[in-house]
């Protein structure tokens, strides 16, 4: 999901010097990722309190399963043509997933009680930021942990799919368990990636890149964060 022309340097390679640079891109995407967090978490508000959006999104599951479609595609299409994207564009469509998710995933604040959804966001905020330590100070290489979750989340896809047909609440909650496994494994992996970036000379490059750059690494912990949280959800969450 990286911009393909970046060769982020070994573990090993990484000196004090260029250290720094992984810092300041390391916070020009977590502030990428907190923008749309935000832009999420005020559609879902919005939502959830307009009977008029309520009823034309979950009153037809054409709708409903339109737009997570286009999520979907939304993210595929971002991480394909990031380069051949202005920074504008990437910046803009990273804003219309963040606020298209919001819509689909309003749906929790009506599933949830507001307490337990504060409370996991909490849980999942001090998970999120203990292994975004950790991803950024290790020295081991993150590389093959990352190759294996990888693996573990196209098995919860299949799972997932087929639970759809099954409806197993069982099925479920061992989706949801594994969810929580693989989802904290790569925030550690993914903040590794971006800090191995930053110090690979992308500061150096022009705004754009930089930009782009920061946005499509921005997507995959917004990702990472949204996932775990949903995941935890599962066992934390008192329902309506």
């Amino acid at each position: 999901m990286y911009n393909q022309r970046v060769s982020p340097p070994p573990i090993s390679s990484i000196t004090q010097a260029n250290s720094q640079a992984s810092t300041i891109f390391l916070a020009k995407v977590f502030n990428w990722m907190a923008i749309g967090l935000a832009l999420t978490g005020i559609t879902a508000f919005i939502t959830v309190n307009s009977p008029t959006l309520l009823r034309a999104i979950f009153g037809n599951k054409l709708i409903f399963y339109g737009l997570m479609f286009a999520e979907l595609g939304m993210v595929f299409y971002l991480s394909a043509r990031i380069q051949k994207m202005s920074a504008q564009a990437a910046t803009g469509l990273f804003a219309a997933y963040s606020i298209l998710n919001g819509i689909t995933l309003s749906a929790i604040l009506l599933i949830y009680t507001t307490t337990s959804v504060a409370a996991t966001f909490f849980i999942t905020a001090g998970m999120f930021g203990t292994m975004s330590v950790y991803g950024f100070v290790t020295r081991k290489d993150l590389t093959s942990m990352g190759s294996f979750l990888f693996m573990g989340l196209i098995g919860m896809i299949i799972a997932s799919v087929i639970n759809i047909f099954l409806a197993s609440s069982m099925m479920s909650w061992v989706i949801s368990a594994i969810g929580v496994i693989v989802f904290t494994g790569l925030t550690a992996y993914d903040v590794q990636k971006v800090t191995r970036i930053g110090a690979s000379g992308i500061m150096e490059q022009g705004e754009a890149t930089i930009r782009k750059t920061a946005i499509i690494g921005a997507l995959a912990l917004y990702l990472d964060f949204i996932n775990l949280f949903i995941s935890l959800l599962q066992f934390t969450g008192n329902r309506r």
